[in-house]
């Protein structure tokens, strides 16, 4: 036997445009929420900046992954190599300055590391894979990909009031507003 419980998600406002979307933004923005975000069928050119969103920690973690593929390919180049099993062509020397033919498995092993990096750290950072997300339980949000223009503040923002944060949606223009729950087994 399941039980389920609502918990509340928190507020979704439409708004008539990108203008009306951007300039609501701002103004979300100003009034100290953390916890919210914009939706729209479209990118809207410095919608970004209009919700304080900072840079990405997302480039220095694929640096990191990068630099980790190189010192691996390095290590693995010459002690397998130089140190281990010398491989001697053409009476050429097997150590260190045989550098050029280690190029291919550094480039290999940093761009490979850099990508899985890339890809693992983008999941983790956007909190992914999530198969289901409370907002798709709204008839309104399915507009969001076609014609709508959505902002979505959570009741997990230190901010948000129910009462106070629905009125202050309907004050900077959000219509059709909806409270969203979440359902949990």
């Amino acid at each position: 036997m399941s039980t389920q419980t609502k918990q509340v998600y928190g507020y979704l406002a439409e708004f008539k445009n990108a203008s009306q979307l951007y300039k609501a933004a701002e103004k979300v923005r100003d009034a100290g929420f953390t916890k919210w975000d914009c939706y729209s069928s479209f990118p809207i050119h410095g919608l970004d900046k209009a919700m304080g969103m900072k840079k990405s920690i997302l480039p220095k973690f694929v640096f990191v992954g990068g630099l980790t593929g190189f010192c691996t390919a390095v290590t693995l180049a010459y002690v397998t190599q130089v140190a281990i099993y010398p491989t001697i062509v053409q009476a050429k020397p097997a150590n260190i300055f045989t550098l050029p033919a280690f190029f291919p498995i550094m480039f290999e092993l940093t761009i490979l590391l850099s990508g899985f990096t890339t890809l693992f750290g983008l999941l983790g950072l956007m909190g992914l894979p999530r198969l289901n997300h409370p907002l798709f339980e709204s008839e309104q949000f399915a507009r969001a990909t076609d014609d709508g223009f959505f902002i979505a503040i959570e009741a997990k923002d230190a901010k948000f009031k129910a009462q106070e944060t629905k009125g202050f949606l309907e004050e900077i223009g959000g219509q059709n507003l909806e409270l969203i729950e979440d359902k949990k087994n």
